[in-house]
């Protein structure tokens, strides 16, 4: 399930997952059933661990809170875009400042969750970073705290599924429109080249 991982870490690879993993194949395909609000429902939901992860370490550090804060906004119509955009990149942007493998990859996580707002296609590198993390953190035994996120995060997703409609929750109205997802047009895509 994880065979090229123990390759990709006598490179030196700094992300060890990819749309391609065998291990993160039911994840997407679950992940091109969803609407889009599903899927943004699901990353604010998941992000929640690595933030808090890099919060305790970082205190000082606030720019993906101020990212997550101004996304949860630009879902809800409140905010626009640019805004939510410059924040995603500012996120991004700590990985040139610190140098631990780990906190890189939850920091780019955290950005990829957030940027499936814009589009479903971003939802799967959440997974791809934050896995790489805990590989990164977990030399001895990563292959059962890899399995353990995975379900996770399928598990994430049923439930946010579940509650993605209810009245509390305010959509913007370009996540109101279920138009196709973008993860499935992708795979269609790749089946006809």
């Amino acid at each position: 399930m994880l065979e090229n991982i123990e390759e990709k870490l006598k490179k030196k690879n700094t992300i060890l997952f990819s749309r391609e993993s065998e291990c993160l194949q039911e994840l997407i395909f679950l992940i091109q059933q969803q609407n889009h609000r599903t899927l943004v429902l699901w990353a604010f939901e998941c992000i929640k661990v690595p933030l808090k992860t890099l919060e305790r370490k970082y205190s000082e550090e606030f720019r993906a809170q101020n990212a997550f804060e101004i996304c949860q906004r630009w879902a809800r119509g409140e905010e626009k875009m640019p805004a939510a955009k410059r924040a995603i990149l500012e996120c991004h942007a700590v990985c040139k400042e610190i140098n631990d493998k780990s906190d890189i990859a939850l920091y780019h996580a955290i950005g990829q969750g957030l940027s499936t707002i814009h589009v479903e296609t971003h939802a799967i590198g959440l997974p791809i970073y934050e896995l790489s993390a805990i590989v990164f953190s977990h030399k001895e035994d990563y292959e059962i705290k890899v399995k353990e996120k995975i379900e996770f995060y399928k598990r994430k997703i049923d439930e946010c599924k579940e509650k993605v409609d209810r009245s509390d929750l305010k959509w913007a109205g370009f996540l109101m429109k279920d138009k196709s997802n973008k993860e499935k047009l992708l795979a269609l895509k790749e089946i006809d080249n």
